[in-house]
């Protein structure tokens, strides 16, 4: 049940500071002609939480971890609120699909498909509701910030970091 608190503190705190960046940012440079939300990193990592609140919780507490998020987000901006949980909810209804249906497979697998869905839809539809004009470059810098650097990458330090664990041996060797 702890793990599943920590899950679901961390899911929210990653919505929260996904709208925060991008209300404080707004638009930031990702890479040659390419631009994002500053929170683009920060939603990719939500999209990553949310699996381990499945995993502990259930899938009924990701919406109350998108729930909280929205809630806290209201107090910096009403109208990114919105464009945030209405992206969330539909990202997470994906996401969850795809993760449920690939999860018995193992988690590596079904993380980076499912986050990979998950950025995919909350770009399109964050963008498309955000107080601020769509841009293709915009669209394609959120998606590779979301499923590589913010996907990709914190699912292969968990591979890294559960190889080195399983390395270390478990009972300290007698002399």
């Amino acid at each position: 049940m702890t793990r599943g608190i920590a899950a679901l503190t961390a899911y929210a705190l990653a919505v929260l500071a996904a709208n925060w960046l991008t209300d404080r940012y707004g638009m930031v440079p990702v890479g040659p002609g390419l631009t994002v939300t500053a929170g683009t990193y920060a939603a990719g990592l939500a999209l990553l939480a949310r699996d381990a609140v499945q995993d502990t919780l259930g899938r009924a507490w990701t919406r109350v971890g998108i729930a909280l998020g929205a809630v806290a987000t209201l107090a910096i901006s009403p109208s990114l609120a919105i464009a945030s949980a209405v992206a969330f909810l539909a990202a997470e209804s994906a996401d969850m699909a795809v993760y449920t249906r690939l999860r018995a497979d193992g988690w590596t697998r079904a993380a980076l498909a499912s986050g990979t869905v998950g950025a995919i839809v909350d770009t399109a539809v964050f963008l498309r509701l955000a107080p601020f004009p769509f841009e293709w470059s915009a669209f394609f810098g959120q998606l590779i910030g979301k499923a590589l650097w913010a996907t990709a990458l914190p699912v292969l330090a968990v591979l890294t970091a559960r190889r080195l664990r399983r390395a270390v041996p478990r009972h300290p060797v007698r002399a």
